[in-house]
């Protein structure tokens, strides 16, 4: 990573594909890429209810210094979402409601902050949504310079600009922007697949039944007694 760097123009993936995405939700997204690209628990909705999705703008900063979040301001596109990362822990916060408000004019879709947030119910009252570490009303500076645009990880994730990132209550997923088809499609099959599965379990057939566990299960050692034997 080249520090001070702010790159302007990125890939992204096709609109419509991100808008597939989308549509289903973070543990199928993350199930659909074999179980990768999920994000750290920590890492939580700041107010019920948001969900959020669209292509990776990156930011690397440093701690209890939100001066790359006002450059990233700058190069967002409309359908963007903001991912930034630190270089060392940190829970300051970071963003609030006059740096959501400028977002938000230009067009991003919401932020994931591997730091802390503020403003919690005005951000809730505009509709900017945030996925953060931390709820913290400690400010911030501008004074050290870092990078936007460039690959970074944040919360345990590699994420690089153009990357679509899904968030809702479950977490957060990165879709690497190379994979996004892909996982649109596999995602989309999954969902057909449990849509007949919750019928199934709805009309109250067993998933032992269902998954085929029960040969499974006999040959770990399971077994049905009609009473207790401890008497």
């Amino acid at each position: 990573m080249t520090n001070g760097t702010a790159v302007r123009r990125i890939a992204r993936a096709d609109a419509a594909i991100i808008e597939r995405l989308g549509r289903s939700g973070v543990a199928t997204l993350h199930e659909a890429q074999g179980r990768t690209g999920l994000m750290t628990p920590y890492m939580r909705p700041i107010y019920p209810g948001a969900r959020a999705f669209g292509s990776a703008v990156t930011v690397f900063g440093h701690p209890g210094d939100n001066w790359m979040l006002h450059v990233a301001a700058e190069l967002c596109l409309p359908g963007d979402i903001v991912v930034m990362a630190l270089s060392a822990e940190n829970t300051d916060g970071m963003f609030g409601e006059l740096l959501a408000t400028s977002y938000k004019a230009r067009g991003a879709r919401g932020l994931v902050i591997d730091a802390g947030c503020r403003d919690v119910r005005a951000l809730e009252d505009l509709g900017f949504p945030v996925w953060s570490r931390a709820i913290s009303a400690k400010g911030t500076v501008k004074a050290t310079v870092g990078s936007v645009n460039v690959p970074v990880v944040c919360a345990g994730v590699l994420v690089n600009p153009g990357d679509v990132i899904v968030a809702d209550a479950d977490g957060v997923v990165v879709i690497p922007r190379a994979q996004a088809a892909e996982v649109a499609q596999s995602a989309e099959a999954r969902e057909k697949n449990e849509e007949d599965t919750r019928r199934r379990l709805a009309a109250g057939e067993l998933g032992l039944d269902i998954y085929g566990m029960r040969d499974r299960l006999t040959a770990a050692g399971l077994r049905y007694i009609d009473e207790p034997t401890d008497k």
